[in-house]
């Protein structure tokens, strides 16, 4: 976004006090609730403990969500730079590690050329990446034993980027009204077989497998922001045994499941869920996000059939099912960053691939803090990982910490806020005052730069990625657009 762009809503950094904050809300209509002082640690819900049915323990409230990476190998690989973005994990003082990273479970199944993949070649780098985290750790924080890391396995189906930045290699279930458009696919596009996803299940086994063998506590399986489980899961119009019926859109899932349960036994499932969806989003009037246009739009799970309105009958349905099967852990968060990404990713600032904001990004907090909480009534025995704060700001602990306390959420989860400001959470459990110029201020060069091929990093704040010769290419992008 060129420096010519004036946001139409306000900064959150020029909202300096609880009554500037509550005033603000109260002009806009949006009901967001927050606490206008924080407690103390000794009584602050930061600092309280999660025990899990597995009897293992989760040392405070406060978590780090998975990002894909940009920055591995060809072959799947870490480098320096994906070393550096973990060793940021095991620096923020939060003791739930949501799956750290998006790892490809295949090749094929990468959403980008340098994504992460585990495999029998790349088993020990995994094992390399995880004492890093305890080793870091522990000389931080002095203990290990409370910390929970995890490993999220992937496959980015309609949006597999494997061999090059610029070509889609997508592997899709049906084909989309909107999205094969969108993404250059014909619509006679081809769709993965039953026998091809059969297969896809077994990588998704055999990366489980690995990733128990490598050390981790447990292994998310991601039905996400657009990606492969997730598509299974608007899959209504696809024939065979997974589409259609909601027992075949979640056979997916339960397939994973059975074959982690008979091949890594002992070893915890969690999922990552988009809990509601809507209608795509494209640049409108002045290049603001505006829906396609349609009388009925059956794709959105966690939506009404308007593709307008949140629907959250079978999100619970989904969540009754992770419980029965075992599942404890689940994050919730909502739409995918490729056709909607103002429900998930609230900004003032879009990617280069985006749009204007539709709304004010406080609603968009509002709405994924509000489906989470209506969830987490409906299912008090699963852990609810919240999603979406970053766009807080100076207001995240505030809200945090009224969604901690009045039971909205078990944990709070942080995603691009870490890339700027990996120590917030211990600020948090510490109860020391933020550090002002490390926070998010959600610019979104950590999207614009990997969706132009670049290294994925925080260009503006952190001093490692403001130095390097992508800068100039991210800065120029911006100035294009």
């Amino acid at each position: 976004m060129s420096g010519k762009y004036k946001p139409k809503y306000t900064r959150m950094a020029q909202l300096k006090t609880a009554s500037d904050l509550g005033g603000y809300l109260q002009t806009g209509g949006i009901d967001l609730a927050f606490d206008e002082e924080l407690l103390p640690p000794s009584e602050s819900p930061f600092t309280e403990s999660i025990l899990l049915r597995s009897g293992k323990t989760i040392g405070n409230r406060l978590c780090i969500l998975p990002m894909e990476g940009w920055d591995g190998t060809p072959d799947g690989k870490p480098t320096d730079f994906t070393r550096r973005r973990w060793l940021k994990f095991a620096e923020s003082g939060a003791k739930l590690l949501f799956g750290c990273e998006a790892v490809a479970v295949c090749h094929e199944g990468k959403a980008n050329p340098n994504q992460l993949v585990i495999n029998s070649d790349n088993l020990d780098e995994f094992i390399q990446l995880r004492q890093l985290i305890l080793d870091t750790h522990n000389q931080r924080f002095g203990r290990t034993d409370d910390l929970l890391i995890g490993l999220q396995l992937t496959h980015s189906g309609r949006f597999c980027k494997p061999n090059s930045h610029k070509k889609f290699e997508s592997k899709i279930l049906y084909a989309h009204p909107y999205l094969n458009q969108k993404f250059g696919m014909e619509p006679d596009y081809p769709t993965l077989t039953d026998e091809a996803i059969d297969r896809i299940i077994n990588h998704y086994v055999a990366a489980a497998v690995l990733a128990q063998r490598a050390g981790y506590d447990f292994v998310d399986i991601k039905h996400c922001h657009g990606y492969l489980g997730h598509e299974f899961l608007s899959a209504v119009n696809r024939p065979g045994r997974y589409g259609g019926s909601f027992e075949n859109r979640t056979r997916f899932l339960r397939s994973i499941v059975a074959g982690i349960q008979q091949a890594a036994p002992g070893l915890e499932m969690a999922v990552r869920l988009s809990a509601f969806d809507l209608l795509p989003f494209k640049k409108g009037v002045n290049e603001v996000g505006e829906p396609e246009k349609t009388d009925a739009y059956p794709f959105a799970f966690g939506g009404h059939s308007s593709g307008l309105d949140i629907d959250l009958a079978e999100p619970k349905a989904f969540l009754a099912l992770a419980q029965s099967l075992g599942i404890q852990l689940v994050c919730i968060t909502g739409g995918s960053p490729y056709y909607n990404p103002h429900l998930m990713r609230p900004a003032l600032f879009p990617p280069s691939d985006g749009y204007l904001p539709p709304e004010d990004p406080l609603r968009g907090v509002k709405r994924q803090i509000d489906v989470t909480a209506e969830l987490k009534q409906a299912f008090p025995e699963l852990v609810i990982i919240g999603s979406g704060y970053s766009y807080l700001q100076e207001w995240l602990p505030n809200v945090a910490q009224h969604v901690l306390r009045t039971g909205m959420a078990d944990s709070v989860g942080f995603g691009r806020m870490v890339l700027s400001y990996p120590t917030m959470p211990a600020d948090l459990v510490a109860g020391r005052p933020l550090v002002r110029n490390q926070i998010c201020r959600t610019f979104s060069d950590c999207t614009t730069a990997p969706r132009n091929g670049l290294v994925s990093g925080c260009y503006p704040l952190d001093t490692l990625y403001k130095k390097l010769p992508e800068a100039g290419t991210l800065k120029a992008i911006k100035e294009a657009w």
